[in-house]
């Protein structure tokens, strides 16, 4: 959510959605940060800010994920994880690993671009959470990373290596320079982002897990150790469970800050700001309340700035999506066409596995917002085949989608449906019923919890069973509850998402379109466990 620069404090999260793995950087008075974006497409978000609480997403680093044929199909887990966001020599460098790749890096003169193509650092399996490092005192260039279990069999340590100054190899085999099994208590050791500092090397790194983890500073002389460690961030007695994996950043006035995100279940992972100090007992950084996460705190010193966040509304201006919107792989030609007016315009793409929207590449998401909402978007369903449908989704690893579909006879029926984590297709969650005209205002209602309450509008007062008329309904009828309350659930790494789609079963030629229009999300009053 946005915030009021007329509040002399900022309250968390900054960024109260799933912004995974965060790493930011200042460059002159703007500050950017990216995240984690794994198998959606574009990949790779910048989101920019003057005041490190107000932020705006301004684009994306990557437009496809290579090699494109593997991520032709949905792979939710896999792609871009835990990027770091560097600028050095006059350009921009992300660098990120790839769980079953290597360690890629791409540039640009602009955050806004031209980036270039991802290009391959560090070859292998399990190399994941890279951080470059140019030292300005030596000249030398290094990175840091971690490794992912599921892939290579190990973790709980990071691996060092000296990187040529151009970013684009690595000039020796690598060495271990923190091995968690060594640090009594230390288990699943990740994310390190690397700096120098009062003549120090520098690694901020959280352990102990996402969920129930704390943040550790390790501090050596040469880069390549010996390291020693203190734990600089934990939940202690506050509701920020497992506070974790993010960076520092230095104000021009001197202040420093670091951002970090907490685990919150169905939402992902949510960004928080924590002040920071370097000094504390013998010249470590001291982060939030003395090590714990602060709910609020004063705003840092910057100029004030208009209230801001990361766009969730969409007109669909020339049929465009916004920035916000991501696919769930790599998109093709013809999925969306582009014309002269407002509305989303999707194609009823032909696919074997209509049964099971989480297989489907042309799902268009966005992040779930981290506090109550109320959805909504129009739908109608243009000329197309039986069996054409489209609709609205929660989508996660259990999903719930309210829509539109196409009969035998050619009439348009509202249909509801979900599928369970385990159940490998989709069923009814509620009865079908007319949809005259073809068209519907679609709405989910998420409370805390993420506990979604589906409900449409399809302007037929005719339709009299279950009638909830909130007063501002599309039509006459006003909205009317679907099927049971379904709570929302993530992937393994991500959030869930809300998603638009239009699909088709198999079979010959065009099946057909569904057109979205005034995709709106309303925030509802702040969440009681806030």
């Amino acid at each position: 959510m946005s915030a009021d620069p007329a509040e002399p404090v900022y309250r968390n999260p900054v960024l109260d959605a799933d912004w995974s793995d965060p790493d930011v950087i200042r460059v002159g008075d703007d500050f950017y940060l990216t995240a984690s974006s794994f198998g959606r497409v574009p990949g790779l978000p910048l989101l920019h800010s003057r005041d490190l609480v107000n932020w705006t997403l301004v684009g994306h680093a990557l437009q496809r994920l290579e090699p494109e044929s593997e991520f032709a199909a949905p792979r939710h887990d896999c792609g871009v994880w835990a990027p770091s966001l560097r600028h050095h020599d006059g350009r921009f460098w992300i660098f990120w690993g790839d769980p079953d790749r290597g360690v890629f890096q791409v540039n640009a003169p602009e955050i806004r671009g031209p980036w270039t193509r991802p290009h391959l650092v560090k070859a292998g399996k399990g190399l994941i959470d890279p951080c470059p490092l140019w030292d300005d005192e030596t000249g030398e260039a290094y990175l840091v990373h971690a490794w992912a279990k599921s892939r290579s069999g190990v973790k709980n340590r990071l691996t060092g290596h000296r990187m040529h100054p151009h970013g684009t190899e690595l000039l020796d085999e690598g060495k271990v320079i923190v091995d968690g099994d060594r640090i009594p208590g230390w288990f699943t050791l990740e994310g390190p982002k690397l700096y120098r500092h009062d003549g120090w090397f520098w690694i901020f790194a959280p352990a102990g897990g996402v969920e129930t983890g704390w943040q550790g500073a390790f501090r050596s002389r040469a880069f390549f150790g010996p390291y020693e460690e203190k734990v600089v961030l934990e939940q202690k007695d506050t509701d920020v469970n497992g506070p974790h994996q993010g960076g520092w950043v230095r104000t021009p006035s001197g202040e420093d800050w670091f951002l970090h995100f907490q685990q919150r279940g169905a939402y992902g992972r949510v960004v928080h700001l924590q002040p920071m100090r370097w000094g504390g007992g013998g010249g470590w950084p001291v982060i939030g309340d003395d090590g714990a996460p602060v709910a609020e705190h004063r705003r840092p010193d910057l100029p004030p700035q208009p209230p801001a966040a990361p766009a969730t509304d969409d007109d669909f201006p020339g049929g465009r999506p916004g920035r916000q919107w991501q696919w769930t792989a790599n998109p093709r030609d013809g999925w969306a066409t582009h014309h002269s007016a407002d509305g989303l315009r999707l194609t009823c793409v032909r696919t074997p596995d209509a049964h099971d929207l989480r297989a489907l590449p042309n799902v268009l998401t966005q992040r779930l917002p981290g506090t109550p909402c109320t959805v909504e978007v129009d739908l109608r369903l243009d000329d197309g085949e039986p069996g054409a449908r489209a609709g609205l989704a929660v989508l996660g690893d259990a999903y719930s989608w309210i829509g539109l579909q196409r009969g035998p006879d050619g009439t348009v029926r509202l249909v509801h449906r979900f599928a369970e984590t385990v159940a490998d297709q989709e069923r009814d969650a509620a009865p079908a019923r007319p949809a005259p005209g073809g068209r519907a205002r679609l709405r989910v209602d998420i409370d805390a919890g993420a506990r979604c309450r589906f409900s449409y509008d399809t302007g037929d007062t005719g339709d009299t069973a279950n009638t909830a008329d909130t007063g501002d309904g599309a039509g006459q009828g006003g909205f009317r509850p679907s099927g049971q309350v379904f709570a929302a659930t993530p992937w393994r790494w991500v959030g869930a998402l809300l998603g638009l789609v239009a699909l088709a079963p198999t079979g010959q030629g065009h099946a057909g379109t569904a057109t979205f229009t005034q995709f709106r999300i309303r925030i509802q009053e702040k969440r009681a466990d806030r």
